[in-house]
């Protein structure tokens, strides 16, 4: 995934109303841009962090930036867009070589609603009828394990047992986890921030929902997905 646009850098100022974020531009503007990321962003929205937006022509929009990624203090870049993980996720299922699990070769469509089920899954595929659902992996702690979520979430265990409850009826339910930094070797349950999304996680896996882990690489023109990483629990 390349960006439209080259990105602006600046320094973050702070983040706030978990939709905004107070940035110093390189340039010498101080902007408010849109922070494209609902979690608590553990690590990735400390004040003083090197970050990098995306700027729009669009004349309807509040705020015209767009907060893409941030700095880490070893000088990884971390793609903090929860909307372009889809895209991530879309060309590696499209490309077919690292989610051979995922078969996109019938086609591959979006936000679809699970059949009697409180949930609309990311990606439908056609081919073998699986859902699949996406969740964007931004917090990493020491060794270069990453932890999902940074904040507990009912919603993401709902998602979970909807996964669960499809593969019971014999229908193929994949989740996809995919770390949008270089630094990620290992995705693992934040069991200390969620411990019921941690054992419904461990339950789904025994139960046959297929779970995948992928790692991206983040750059000044784009986010790359370049491999696999174990989803450890």
């Amino acid at each position: 995934m390349h960006y439209d646009v080259a990105l602006q850098p600046g320094v973050l100022e702070r983040r706030y109303k978990r939709f905004l974020a107070d940035v110093a531009l390189d340039n010498g503007q101080r902007i408010t841009a849109h922070c494209p990321n609902t979690g608590s962003m553990l690590g990735c929205a400390e004040p003083g962090q090197r970050v990098w937006l995306s700027r729009s022509d669009n004349p309807r929009r509040k705020y015209a930036h767009t907060w893409e990624q941030v700095a880490m203090a070893s000088g990884v870049r971390v793609g903090i867009h929860t909307g372009r993980t889809n895209a991530l996720v879309f060309e590696a299922i499209a490309a077919g070589e690292l989610i051979p699990e995922a078969d996109g070769s019938g086609g591959i469509q979006t936000e679809v609603n699970v059949p009697n089920a409180p949930m609309r899954a990311d990606f439908w595929l056609p081919a073998s009828g699986a859902y699949v659902e996406v969740k964007n992996v931004t917090a990493a702690v020491s060794n270069g394990v990453a932890v999902f979520p940074d904040a507990p979430s009912e919603r993401g265990v709902r998602h979970l047992d909807v996964l669960e409850q499809l593969v019971q009826s014999g229908t193929p339910g994949v989740l996809v986890f995919c770390a949008q930094r270089a630094d990620v070797e290992a995705i693992r349950p934040a069991d200390d921030i969620d411990p019921t999304y941690g054992r419904t996680l461990r339950r789904v896996m025994d139960a046959g929902v297929e779970v995948i882990g992928l790692g991206a690489r983040v750059h000044e023109r784009g986010i790359e997905v370049d491999r696999r990483v174990p989803v450890v629990t």
